[in-house]
Order: C-alpha cells, then sequence, then structure tokens
C-alpha cells in the first residue's frame, strides 16, 4: 500500500501544533487580572484606588488629585458641577464581573464636572491599561477612555 505523503506532512503538522494549541487553550481558559489597584485617568486629573467594596463589587475612590483639566473643553481649566473635595470622593461603584473569566466588568461610574453618572464597563487591556468606557443606554452610545498605572515613584502597582 503506497502512502499518502500529505497524511504523513499533516500528521508531523498536528504533532507540531498540538502543544501550541494547547498552551493557547490554557492561555485563554485562564482568568484575566481583576482591575484592583491604582489607575491614573485619561484626563490625568486623578488617582483612582479600585477596592473590593460592597459584597463581591468593587469600587474607586479617588486618592490622589493630580490636576485640574477639563474633559469636555481641552485646554481649560474644570468647573467641577459638585462642589465636594475630588479626594476621597467615590468614583466608581457597583463593579462586577459580565463573566467568570473577569475579561469585563460593569458598573456605574460618576463624572464630576458635570456631576452625572453613568453606566460603564471596565476591561483590563494590555499590561498597566484599563479601558473605561461611560455610556448612556447602551455601551454603543458611549466614550472610551485608557486609565493607565501611576508610575512606580507614585506609589502604584506596575
Amino acid at each position: 500500500m503506497k502512502m499518502n505523503p500529505w497524511m504523513s506532512t499533516g500528521g508531523l503538522l498536528a504533532l507540531c501544533v498540538a502543544p501550541w494549541a494547547s498552551a493557547q487553550q490554557s492561555l485563554a481558559a485562564a482568568p484575566a487580572q481583576a482591575p484592583l489597584g491604582r489607575w491614573i485617568t485619561e484626563s490625568g486629573n486623578l488617582e483612582v484606588d479600585i477596592a473590593p467594596c460592597a459584597g463581591a463589587a468593587l469600587c474607586g475612590k479617588v486618592v490622589r488629585v493630580l490636576g485640574n483639566r477639563s474633559m469636555s473643553a481641552p485646554g481649560t481649566e474644570m468647573a467641577a458641577a459638585d462642589a465636594g473635595p475630588a479626594l476621597g470622593m467615590t468614583l466608581l461603584s457597583g463593579l462586577r464581573p459580565t463573566d467568570g473569566r473577569n475579561t469585563e466588568y460593569r458598573g456605574e461610574i460618576y463624572n464630576r464636572e458635570n456631576a452625572k453618572t453613568y453606566r460603564a464597563t471596565f476591561t483590563p487591556a494590555e499590561p498597566g491599561q484599563l479601558l473605561v468606557r461611560a455610556y448612556v443606554g447602551i455601551p454603543l452610545f458611549g466614550k472610551t477612555q485608557v486609565w493607565r498605572r501611576p508610575a512606580a515613584e507614585h506609589g502604584g502597582v506596575q
């Protein structure tokens, strides 16, 4: 019986690909890192610490004020609609994972500039990045910001 050269190559290819595919499945099955710790907002105004709060939820409190730049009018100072101090303010509330792998969280985010609370998704991205998408109604009608970990000299988590 004559052996088909494609079958032997296919078998060899399967032996080479199987360990790689197994490693990829292991990575895909591994839970993502929860967005715990300190983050700098995209505007660079605030350092927010995300930690467990009520039950299984996560919350984010302002632990450091770094600036006062407007998000709605770049290049200008922010005029806060909320007269309360930013330091110690709860900016994020009710963050809960949407799946068992911690690839996305949903909760609420407070905008001090207009004193409104929005629904939001929080997605851990590249190392040291958190995608924050605030929206009204459905996520399609929103805006995504990239929050970053603070530099080590600021006492942040790298």
